[in-house]
C-alpha cells in the first residue's frame, strides 16, 4: 500500500505566487470595498463567502464602468482564483479567459499584466493535468516578463518556479533543479540574501533535494536558512514560518527522525491555527502532515482524528474532487486497511481514484497508486480477478515513459 503526502503540492503552489491583487483605476468606492472584503475572506480561507462578495464586486464593476474595463478584468481574475482554489476548474477557466481577453485588448499582448493572466491560466491547466497547455502559457508569460523587465527580475524567477514544478510533475527532475537554482540566484541577486522570496526559493529547492534526490545533507541547510530568514523578517508566529517548519519537519520524518519532526510539525500547526483560524485549509495541511508522521510511526490512534479533521476541513472548503481531498482519502484508507477494516477503506480508495482520474487523467502515476491500493484491498478480501485487473492497469501506467 502506498501513502502520499501533499506537502510538495501545497508548498510549490504557495511558492509560485500565481495570484496577487492587481492595481488599476478604481470602479468606485463600493467596488473597492467589496474587493477588499472578498480578499480578506479569501485570505481567511472563507471561500464560499469570498465568492459571493467577489460576484457582487463584478456586478458593481460591470454596471459602473462597462463589461470591458480593466476593473472588470480584475474582478474576473479574482473570481477565477476563488473557483480555482475550491477546485471548480470548469468555472475558473472562462473567467480567466475573459479577463485575459480584456487585458490583451486594453494593454496589448506583451504587457506584464497579460503575463500575470497567462500564469494563472497556465496553473489552472497544470492543476487539471494539461501540462502541454500549461507549459505553452508559462513560456509565453516568461518571454513577456523577460522582455519587459529583464532576465534577472523576480517575476521571471516566479515563472521559472512554475515551469520547474511542471517539469517536476513530468518527472524531469534535472530540468526542475536547474530552474529552481536559477530562480534562487535571480532572487538573491535582485532582493538580497535575507528576503522572504529568497526563503521561498530555498524551501522549494530544499524540498526537491530531499523528496526526489534523497539528499538530506544538502537539503537541510537550505531549509534551516529559509526558516531563519522568515523568523527574522516576519517574526516567529508568521504563517510563512509555519511553512518552513513543515518543510523541515517532513525532511526529518522522511529521514526517520520522528522525534525531531514532531515538535516542528506541532509548532507549524499551532502557528497556522492561531493566524488563520481552526477551519482554514492551510491548517488541514498541518493536520495531515502530523497525521502522516504518527501513521509512519505506527500510532494510528493519533493519526486517525487528524486525518478526519483535515478531510472535513478540505471537504468544506473545496470542491469534492480536490486533489488534497484525494491525498487524505488515500492515507485514511491505508490506515483502515492496515487494521483490517476493509469496509471503511474501500469507499475511500474508490473516491480517491475517481478524483484523481478526473483531475489528472486515466494514465497519471497518482492514478496508478490508487489502483494499486484498491487492488491490494481486493486481494486481501479474496476478489482476485478484480485485483488482477487493477494491477494490470496500474502496471501499464507505470510503464509509460514520461
Amino acid at each position: 500500500m502506498r501513502k502520499a503526502t501533499p506537502i510538495l503540492v501545497f508548498l510549490f503552489v504557495l511558492l509560485c505566487g500565481f495570484f496577487s491583487p492587481i492595481h488599476t483605476q478604481s470602479a468606485g468606492v463600493e467596488w473597492d470595498t467589496l474587493q477588499n472584503e472578498a480578499l480578506e475572506l479569501y485570505n481567511s480561507g472563507k471561500f464560499d463567502r469570498a465568492l459571493l462578495v467577489a460576484q457582487k464586486a463584478l456586478q458593481v464593476a460591470e454596471k459602473k464602468v462597462g463589461p470591458n474595463h480593466l476593473c472588470v478584468a480584475v474582478s474576473l481574475l479574482f473570481l477565477g482564483r476563488i473557483h480555482h482554489e475550491q477546485g471548480n476548474y470548469d468555472s475558473a477557466e472562462p473567467l480567466y479567459k475573459r479577463a485575459l481577453a480584456i487585458f490583451e485588448k486594453a494593454l496589448g499582448p506583451d504587457n506584464p499584466l497579460v503575463a500575470t493572466l497567462l500564469s494563472n491560466l497556465g496553473l489552472l491547466y497544470y492543476t487539471q493535468g494539461d501540462y502541454d497547455s500549461a507549459e505553452a502559457l508559462y513560456k509565453r508569460a516568461l518571454t513577456i516578463y523577460e522582455k519587459a523587465k529583464g532576465p534577472d527580475n523576480p517575476h521571471v524567477a516566479t515563472l521559472l518556479s512554475n515551469l520547474g514544478l511542471l517539469y517536476y510533475t513530468r518527472g524531469d527532475y534535472d530540468s526542475t533543479e536547474a530552474l529552481y537554482k536559477r530562480a534562487l540566484a535571480i532572487n538573491e541577486k535582485a532582493l538580497g540574501p535575507d528576503h522572504p522570496t529568497v526563503a521561498a526559493s530555498l524551501l522549494q529547492l530544499g524540498i526537491l533535494l530531499y523528496q526526489i534526490r534523497g539528499d538530506y545533507a544538502s537539503a537541510e541547510p537550505l531549509l534551516k536558512r529559509a526558516l531563519a530568514i522568515n523568523k527574522k523578517v516576519k517574526g516567529p508566529d508568521h504563517p510563512d514560518v509555519a511553512v518552513s517548519l513543515m518543510g523541515l519537519g517532513v525532511l526529518y520524518e522522511k529521514r526517520g527522525d520522528y522525534d525531531s519532526a514532531e515538535p516542528l510539525l506541532k509548532r507549524a500547526l499551532a502557528i497556522t491555527e492561531k493566524a488563520k483560524g481552526p477551519d482554514h485549509p492551510d491548517v488541514a495541511v498541518s493536520l495531515f502532515e502530523l497525521g502522516s508522521l504518527y501513521q509512519n510511526r505506527g500510532d494510528d490512534a493519533s493519526a486517525e482524528p487528524l486525518y478526519k479533521r483535515a478531510l472535513a476541513t478540505w471537504d468544506k472548503a473545496f470542491a469534492p474532487d480536490n486533489a488534497l481531498v484525494a491525498h487524505c482519502l488515500n492515507n485514511l484508507g491505508v490506515l483502515y486497511q492496515g487494521r483490517g477494516n476493509y469496509a471503511s477503506a474501500e469507499p475511500l480508495f474508490k473516491r480517491a481514484l475517481a478524483i484523481r482520474e478526473k483531475a489528472k487523467g486515466p494514465d497519471h502515476p497518482d492514478v496508478a497508486t490508487c489502483l494499486e491500493n484498491l487492488a491490494s484491498l481486493y486481494r486481501a478480501t479474496k476478489r482476485i480477478p478484480e485485483a488482477n485487473a487493477l494491477e494490470k492497469r496500474a502496471a501499464r501506467i507505470r510503464a509509460i515513459e514520461r
